[in-house]
């Protein structure tokens, strides 16, 4: 009874250190960047360094992680707004809980490029976020609200521009983001009746963290 008793409380331990590790590093990476060290996450966590490579064998992993539940937040919003009664209105608070993301955390678009976008779990969430907003952009298509020949992959293009856009003002206003969201809702929205002068992506592109083309 004591040894199950025993393994019991190692699995509890276990789950709280990985949740204390989760929260630890999300709050430093939003803060600090990607470049926050594993050090400066186990003590926030209130752990030593080797229970994080107990929980993840690289700050990549922990970054995929991280990663990986922000992807899934936004889907999980987009899901839900597949089904509101105005498509118009569904798609604006899905771009705006999108940009909500991407400002809050500095490291998730400095990730873009590094091996954790290439994690597999992460590539598929990726791929579920551009089919919700696909799936949001076509109904918004349908109704004639937004123009023929934006596609969800662009929308969610779209909304790492407008975080990078207003980045450099969001020590001091951090709501200067949605002015830009404005901005580009206008661009999507307006009918001008000219086509866009390049076809749009079939799917986010992998993107090699490696650039040198002597590899």
């Amino acid at each position: 009874m004591t040894g199950t008793t025993s393994v019991g409380s190692s699995r509890s331990d276990a789950v709280r250190n990985r949740r204390l590790l989760l929260d630890a590093a999300a709050e430093a990476f939003a803060e600090c960047g990607v470049e926050v060290s594993i050090g400066e996450i186990a003590q926030r966590a209130g752990v030593g360094k080797g229970t994080v490579f107990r929980h993840f064998s690289s700050k990549e992993e922990l970054l995929a992680a991280i990663m990986l539940g922000m992807l899934n937040e936004l889907v999980d919003t987009g899901t839900a707004l597949l089904t509101a009664d105005d498509p118009g209105l569904a798609l604006r608070e899905f771009m705006t809980a999108g940009v909500e993301i991407f400002v809050r955390d500095r490291a998730f678009c400095e990730v873009i490029g590094r091996p954790s976008l290439q994690h597999a779990q992460v590539r598929d969430a990726i791929d579920r976020l551009c089919d919700v907003a696909e799936g949001l952009t076509a109904r918004a298509r349908r109704q004639g609200i937004v123009r023929p020949d934006i596609t969800g992959t662009d929308v969610v293009l779209i909304l790492g521009g407008i975080q990078h856009t207003a980045a450099p003002l969001l020590i001091a206003e951090p709501q200067a983001w949605r002015r830009y969201l404005e901005l580009i809702l206008d661009g999507v929205t307006t009918g001008t009746g000219r086509r866009l002068p390049y076809p749009p992506p079939s799917r986010l592109p992998l993107i090699d963290p490696d650039p040198d083309p002597g590899r």
